[in-house]
């Protein structure tokens, strides 16, 4: 049996090996990045801005000029208790996007059931990021179905919990 004073123990890569791979290392992450960066910059196409008709007296008067673009949509700010528990209450200011000019008492129509929709939210059902966007699904869908696919998107612009 051999002694294990005898025995030597494994050598690893000298301290001057390490340090070059850390550094091969670190400059192909930096590379990386900035070609990455770069890449995602480049390749970002420029908004089109949405014509926004903040009243029906505007959104009458796109109609009359026979504009076919986007719509926007202010509704009033909605304010009403959760479903669950009842002492939480809600703030929503919601936007919608029509496809063209919407047609007269539409916007309120959706307002009122998208307000009947939220009373009937659970606080559990919308806590958390994924809460959210659940949210945001069903308000769109209601406003969808609502307006006959008229509403092409429901924008939050606020949402409070108190």
């Amino acid at each position: 049996m051999a002694n294990t004073e005898q025995i030597a123990p494994p050598k690893g890569p000298s301290l001057i090996i390490q340090i070059a791979m850390l550094l091969a290392m670190t400059g192909a992450a930096l590379g990386v990045g900035w070609f990455a960066g770069t890449y995602l910059k480049n390749s970002e196409k420029p908004a089109v801005p949405a014509k926004e008709s903040h009243d029906k007296k505007a959104t009458h008067e796109a109609k009359k000029e026979g504009d076919a673009g986007p719509a926007l949509v202010d509704l009033a700010p909605m304010t009403t208790n959760l479903a669950a528990p009842a002492e939480v209450w809600a703030r929503v200011q919601l936007s919608l996007v029509f496809d063209g000019a919407p047609p007269p008492g539409m916007a309120e129509d959706v307002h009122q059931d998208l307000l009947a929709f939220l009373r009937t939210v659970k606080m559990h059902q919308v806590e958390g990021a994924s809460g959210y966007q659940h949210l945001r699904a069903d308000l769109q869908e209601r406003a969808a179905i609502r307006s006959g696919g008229k509403v092409k998107e429901v924008l939050v612009r606020t949402l409070l919990f108190e």
